[in-house]
């Protein structure tokens, strides 16, 4: 009874009164470390010149930044709120202790894998990273399955005598810290400028005519490729306009079927029937539909009785979705067992189902 007279006597919080979605919002786009994602601050009256750093205050503390894109305006719908403000413009020093930071974290995983080993823990350390004001110490592991990793982090709280944050990441994830060269003899998209994962599809690859052979459709994280999808838009474009493998057109030298396609050159290959030896290829505006592929799959099955046309299976699709992983966090300011349990979301794949023939 006492908690409903308080929660009935407890103070009206004032909402937020709806913004204009087209108002202007001055704004400084930073970009951090191990990501190619731009985050906007509040300059709140401060100039900082693109190429400079900044410190700014953000949802894990205090932390410094570079500057991509300097003060300018954007509508209010490309502002994720609170926007969070900045400090002031990274000084000398401030720049040093950043340095020295990194120093820091590299001796920070020696110890931390001295205590995995010792401990047996079934993880491997990816990396690990201060924050600027050095409040918190987070480091990064992979493992198969769930880990109970409390007793390292109070052992390592005992050592570095800060807050302590252990994050469980997926294998893209660990591409994306890691770092490396892909195929292509680039460095990885996901490194150097992707700000997040998109749904990648075996679809994507049968049209751009890939071999799905997975080690050539893969990349280093044995995910397909996020570069399948850079194309992917102008493909389905161009395949709208192109008649699909096995219909029957009419060409300048007789009717016959499609065998092969390449959207981007606007061609189709036709094994015509008065000549099935030599196939030739055609514009696309040149030749004229007499039948889809779809009615002559019909066709035949009626032919032969009436049978059943199967339907072509979904695609697999690797979808990018997250789930909620526990994170423990040790404070060394608290007492034992004050510790919280933060959940965190971590991504993993997941493919849909193929239908069942039949069903």
């Amino acid at each position: 009874m006492d908690n409903e007279l308080e929660k009935i006597n407890a103070p009206v919080e004032e909402t937020e009164a709806p913004r204009d979605p087209d108002a202007p919002v001055e704004v400084v786009g930073l970009k951090f470390r191990l990501t190619g994602k731009t985050y906007f601050f509040d300059p709140c009256g401060i100039q900082v010149e693109s190429g400079k750093f900044a410190i700014v205050e953000t949802a894990r503390g205090v932390e410094i930044g570079e500057c991509v894109a300097a003060n300018h305006t954007v509508k209010e719908r490309e502002v994720v709120r609170p926007l969070r403000p900045v400090l002031r413009v990274a000084t000398e020093a401030d720049i040093r202790h950043d340095a020295e930071n990194r120093e820091k974290e590299t001796k920070a995983c020696e110890i931390c894998r001295q205590k995995i080993a010792a401990l047996g823990l079934e993880m491997s350390l990816i990396n690990a990273e201060y924050t600027f004001d050095n409040n918190k110490l987070l480091f990064y592991f992979t493992a198969e399955g769930r880990v109970d990793f409390r007793d390292l982090v109070k052992e390592l709280a005992s050592v570095f005598r800060t807050r302590i944050e252990l994050r469980q990441i997926g294998i893209r994830d660990e591409a994306k810290l890691m770092g490396g060269l892909g195929v292509c003899g680039r460095p990885f998209c996901c490194h150097s400028f992707l700000a997040d994962f998109v749904q990648v599809s075996i679809k994507m690859a049968k049209e751009q005519n890939f071999s799905l052979n997975s080690a050539k459709i893969s990349g280093a994280c044995g995910r397909l490729m996020c570069c399948l999808r850079y194309e992917h838009e102008t493909y389905d474009e161009e395949i709208k306009k192109t008649p699909a493998v096995g219909s029957l057109v009419e060409t300048s030298n007789g009717n016959g079927v499609i065998t092969e396609i390449n959207p981007l050159a606007g061609l189709v290959r036709v094994k015509l029937t008065d000549k099935p030896e030599a196939p030739k290829y055609y514009p696309r505006d040149e030749v004229k539909m007499l039948m889809t592929a779809k009615q002559r799959k019909a066709e035949n099955a009626a032919r032969n009785g009436g049978a059943k046309v199967e339907e072509e299976p979904e695609e697999e699709n690797e979808e990018i979705i997250t789930q909620n992983e526990v994170t423990v966090t040790a404070d060394p300011s608290k007492k034992s067992g004050e510790n919280t349990q933060n959940h965190h979301k971590k991504h993993y794949k997941k493919f849909k189902k193929k239908p069942k023939q039949g069903e």
